[in-house]
């Protein structure tokens, strides 16, 4: 067998050479850097999504805290009632007390009146004797006056009135025995009831009503007592749990700093590939949002040299809320103006791309005069959900994210953040921002809001 002889290839000349190594390091660069923004993005969704999570713990902690602290307060109050309770109570024991004093102090009065109306009723007893007596010798004065005769006549008119006399004596003294009988017997019912005798048995009604509210009160006080005693074992948890809130609110604070810190790197990351030159899949947006801030800026400075508005007018910041609107609205010297040249740059920009999601221009302070049509709608009364997510216009957005694109003076920012959409619900999404400068001036941001 022959081996088949090869002529060497020609050797290729040093600049090629040297070209397509420059070119294959550039497209290595190029995958390397576009990679590097692939990742920094994921990051910054992934920190964004993070710093959201602990900004709502941060807020459920906060409103935790408060609720403790309320309840904390409620308890205190709770205990400051069981001692005025307690205090009653006492004051409730001294007067029973006072009560059954007094009580027996009548029982000794009424006793005192049985022996006298005893008395009575044995006066009356005796008197009625003397009557019967009188009226027998009256009796026996009238027989012999009238053996008398003639003579005796005068003696018998006055025998027979002693008599009459004795017999009214007699039924008048009758009648106070009676009387005094009936009486005796309501008193002898009265003392049985208002008895103080040592034994449980012989006590009378009032006095086991009395035993019977001193017991009660009793009560009342030991269940203040105890009720006393758990608030305050309650209030001492309560204030250790309100410190531990405290602390871990301060925890989540810090937290929410590092991954404000976390999250800014991202961005930085985003931006320092996006000055590279080297186009990423944020490019486009960040050139739109430059450009429309372009356009805004000259829009502005055209309207203040024809004085379609003063400087001051349009660097306005005197809001005036609109009463009446959940969330807040206001308006401002230049709404008018802004309602009329805004849209059209601000329509188009929604026509970018799919992701897009909104494109407004705010003042330095977050304030936005005119949003997307979409977002103008009127705020419907009490329903504050829908307002958040429909009426989005004249309202000051001062948020982290809402004040670092309106006060950007970089060429552009990039940043991560979740939008409040009501009710809730967010959405997380990237926003390039570019600053407005009106003549030399610099009167807020564009914000190009876009989808991941």
């Amino acid at each position: 067998m022959f081996a088949v002889l090869r002529r060497p290839a020609a050797p290729q000349p040093a600049a090629a050479v040297r070209d397509e190594n420059e070119e294959g390091g550039q497209g290595r660069l190029r995958d390397a850097i576009q990679s590097i923004a692939e990742r920094a993005s994921t990051m910054g969704r992934e920190a964004a999504e993070v710093r959201g999570v602990i900004e709502d713990t941060t807020k459920a902690a906060h409103r935790s805290a408060e609720a403790v602290s309320a309840l904390a307060h409620q308890v205190q109050e709770i205990t400051r009632s069981q001692e005025v309770i307690r205090e009653v109570t006492q004051a409730s024991h001294g007067a029973v007390g006072r009560a059954r004093e007094a009580v027996e102090g009548v029982g000794q009065e009424v006793a005192a009146i049985v022996a006298t109306l005893r008395e009575v009723a044995g006066a009356a007893g005796g008197i009625t004797q003397i009557a019967l007596q009188t009226r027998l010798v009256a009796f026996n004065a009238s027989v012999e006056a009238k053996r008398a005769g003639e003579a005796g006549r005068g003696f018998g008119v006055v025998a027979d009135a002693v008599k009459d006399l004795a017999a009214q004596v007699e039924a008048s003294s009758k009648q106070i025995m009676s009387t005094v009988a009936v009486l005796n017997t309501r008193i002898e019912a009265l003392s049985a009831e208002i008895r103080a005798d040592a034994g449980a048995a012989g006590q009378g009604a009032f006095h086991r009503a009395l035993a019977d509210v001193e017991g009660g009160v009793e009560r009342i006080g030991q269940a203040a007592d105890a009720s006393r005693g758990i608030c305050g074992e309650l209030n001492q948890r309560m204030g250790g749990i309100e410190t531990e809130m405290h602390a871990s609110g301060a925890a989540l604070d810090q937290a929410m700093t590092r991954s404000e810190a976390f999250l800014r790197i991202s961005e930085q990351m985003i931006e320092t590939v996006a000055e590279c030159g080297i186009a990423t899949e944020d490019t486009p947006y960040i050139r739109a949002a430059q450009q429309a801030a372009a356009e805004i800026s000259q829009l502005l400075e055209d309207a203040l040299r024809s004085s379609a508005i003063t400087s001051a007018q349009l660097f306005d910041e005197d809001y005036r809320p609109l009463p009446g609107t959940n969330p807040a609205q206001h308006t401002t010297q230049f709404i008018e103006l802004a309602d009329r040249l805004f849209p059209a740059v601000q329509e188009r920009l929604l026509e970018l791309s799919d992701k897009v999601v909104y494109c407004i221009a705010v003042d330095r302070n977050g304030y936005v005069p005119t949003h997307n049509r979409k977002y103008c709608h009127p705020q419907r009364a009490g329903d504050v959900v829908w307002n958040t997510a429909n009426s989005r216009w004249r309202r000051i957005f001062n948020d982290r994210t809402g004040l670092a694109s309106a006060r950007n003076e970089r060429p552009f920012l990039l940043q991560t953040y979740r939008r409040d959409m009501g009710g809730g619900r967010f959405v997380l999404m990237k926003e390039a921002a570019a600053p407005i400068v009106v003549a030399g001036r610099h009167w807020g941001g564009l914000r190009l809001a876009f989808q991941f």
